[in-house]
């Protein structure tokens, strides 16, 4: 599903033959529609799956009513999806104003695109996650499943750690990780898979010819955290990294 999302918006794109300023509206009506469905899609199938891992704990519960406004479009970055679905276009016009050969900055455009796409098909999962599991008391915490055939750092490490059901969890740009809701007696703690947490450290130890459980020589606070970004909630980065914010904005007085 979320190759067809992205392929169909990626089509649009490429057929548009030219990226003017009344490029986007013609633009827009074709990809919003099918990143919506798609949207709507991952919501619908993150519920069923939720309320089937629910029942299979209490077969008394009940069935999970969604309202997908509060998951999809405008709730997942409260941004007017129409104003996010610009921003390739103005990635165009600047990488144009730069002195760019056009099909360079056509190819910046398509790459913003895919990433806006599949993080809000990420979005639309955590954001149901995080709504459904306010229904289920007894899920206390979230964990990240990886999936496909490579996952970045940032994932393998959060995927030993667990969450707290009401935060979103965190993701990065493009991510495609899976949540698992869990149900406990108690906090496990934070790392929830300390094997796997330490075979990261004897990669990173392969990588840097160096490891230190200490984190003094490698401190490994600086391999990922989670900053908070203004639209998307939690993201994964580095330590260092940070995001523009209205504070940033210097408006005339």
């Amino acid at each position: 599903m979320w190759t067809s999302v992205i392929g169909r918006t990626g089509r649009a794109w490429a057929d548009l033959g030219s990226y003017r300023d009344g490029d986007v509206r013609r633009f827009q009506r074709t990809a919003l529609p099918v990143l919506l469905a798609g949207q709507r899609q991952v919501a619908s199938l993150t519920a069923s799956y939720l309320e089937q891992l629910y029942r299979d704990i209490d077969a008394r519960a009940g069935r999970v009513n969604l309202d997908f406004d509060t998951v999809t479009g405008r709730a997942l970055r409260d941004v007017d999806p129409e104003d996010v679905y610009r921003r390739p276009f103005v990635d165009v016009w600047t990488a144009l104003s730069n002195d760019d050969p056009l099909d360079v900055a056509v190819d910046r455009g398509a790459h913003r695109l895919e990433t806006l796409a599949k993080t809000d098909l990420q979005l639309a999962r955590t954001h149901t996650v995080r709504e459904v599991g306010d229904d289920m008391p007894r899920f206390t915490y979230t964990v990240r499943e990886l999936q496909g055939e490579y996952d970045c750092a940032l994932c393998m490490i959060a995927s030993t750690q667990r969450y707290r059901k009401r935060d979103l969890t965190p993701i990065h740009p493009g991510c495609d990780c899976l949540v698992k809701l869990v149900t406990a007696d108690e906090d496990p703690g934070q790392v929830i898979d300390e094997d796997k947490l330490e075979r990261i450290h004897d990669l990173v130890e392969e990588a840097l010819g160096k490891s230190d459980r200490g984190g003094r020589a490698v401190d490994y606070r600086k391999i990922i955290v989670a900053n908070d970004h203004g639209e998307i909630g939690p993201v994964l980065g580095f330590r260092g990294q940070r995001f523009t914010g209205p504070d940033d904005i210097n408006l005339p007085t």
